[in-house]
């Protein structure tokens, strides 16, 4: 453990050097890169000077103890030792997660897409609730929601909606909330009082920065339209919806939830972006599937991973087998525990492949 604290102190001492140096300020994607890395390393470093401290005081008191000649301090001794050990075993559990590799695209913002599947208005109106749920999730942990394209369902909430999602590491927690999402309740146009099944697909992307993807616009075809929906006359009357074709892909983006043609088409243009870029993350995340499978992050979007029970209050997470009878709170923002439990799951995975034993 010493040994691998040695090392990382060796790199944070370097990264320290780097980050000040003209050279790198004036390199943006360099020093972005650079930046993110101290801050890393730093948490690990502190935490590792909490275990050397920790560790001093176990040697420190096995040394009185077995001196032996001060009774009362034996005593003393021991209790210190009791507490330090229990410390240490904790310090050493936490230092073993976080030296674990970081995905490089954890600390990316996203862009979420959620549609609506099987289930008709129900499916739409369970695509709003999920909307909700995530808005309120990102509130709590202090991350910016910005809407970016909707299609509303006929009897409430949504046949699709996009929105952006910017803060610290926010792709290191909702990725985990890509695939089917699956809710068993009493539709609210159901007479008969029967309980049915629908679904909605949650697709989160990674925010790709400029330096990411090489974007040519002459490969992008630009298709100017009225918006279509809510938002007033001159939302509706004016071509200020923005559609958008990568001619070289066949992948498409498009937004029309601002009044301004020039806002539209700047995200848009984030949104083909990140579709671009997730592409070639999904090709590289099937190469690494063959190589392991992660029960958590396999970036299989059809996979049913979650299904909310309303009749039972329960929240059945498939991945990890984690069931939570908390639906009321989960529904309305509150998917910490389910997000924390995934990290574990995952991060456990890894520290199995390393070799290393918890």
């Amino acid at each position: 453990m010493l040994d691998r604290l040695y090392i990382v102190k060796q790199r944070f001492d370097e990264v320290s050097d780097l980050i000040i140096q003209p050279d790198i300020i004036t390199d943006q994607k360099r020093y972005v890169k650079l930046n993110k890395e101290y801050k890393d390393l730093k948490t690990i470093v502190d935490k590792g000077e909490e275990y050397k401290v920790i560790l001093s005081r176990v040697e420190e008191a096995k040394e009185i103890i077995d001196d032996g000649s001060d009774a009362e301090m034996v005593e003393m001794a021991q209790m210190q030792l009791g507490e330090a050990s229990e410390k240490l075993e904790k310090l050493e559990s936490d230092i073993k997660y976080m030296l674990i590799p970081k995905d490089p695209e954890d600390a990316k913002d996203v862009m979420v897409e959620i549609r609506a599947g099987t289930g008709g208005d129900e499916a739409s109106i369970f695509a709003g609730d999920l909307y909700r749920m995530y808005t309120k999730f990102c509130s709590d942990k202090g991350w910016k929601t910005e809407l970016v394209d909707v299609s509303e369902g006929t009897s409430g909430g949504f046949k699709e909606v996009i929105f952006s999602i910017s803060g610290d590491d926010v792709y290191g927690d909702m990725k985990f909330e890509a695939g089917v999402h699956r809710v068993q309740r009493v539709p609210q146009t159901e007479t008969q009082g029967r309980v049915h099944t629908s679904a909605a697909t949650v697709m989160v992307l990674p925010e790709a920065e400029e330096f990411d993807v090489e974007l040519d616009m002459k490969d992008v075809k630009i298709i100017r339209t009225t918006s279509t929906g809510p938002g007033g006359q001159s939302v509706n009357t004016t071509y200020s919806a923005i559609q958008l074709k990568h001619i070289p892909t066949g992948i498409e983006a498009k937004c029309q939830d601002q009044k301004s043609q020039h806002k539209n088409l700047e995200k848009a243009i984030k949104v083909l972006r990140s579709r671009l870029y997730e592409s070639e993350l999904a090709k590289k995340q099937a190469a690494d599937s063959i190589k392991r499978k992660s029960m958590v992050s396999s970036g299989d979007r059809s996979a049913k991973i979650r299904t909310y029970n309303y009749p039972q209050g329960r929240v059945t997470e498939h991945r990890i087998g984690l069931t939570l009878y908390d639906l009321s709170n989960i529904i309305n923002g509150d998917i910490h525990k389910i997000v924390e439990e995934l990290k574990l799951a995952e991060n456990a995975e890894k520290l199995k492949e390393s070799g290393e034993i918890l």
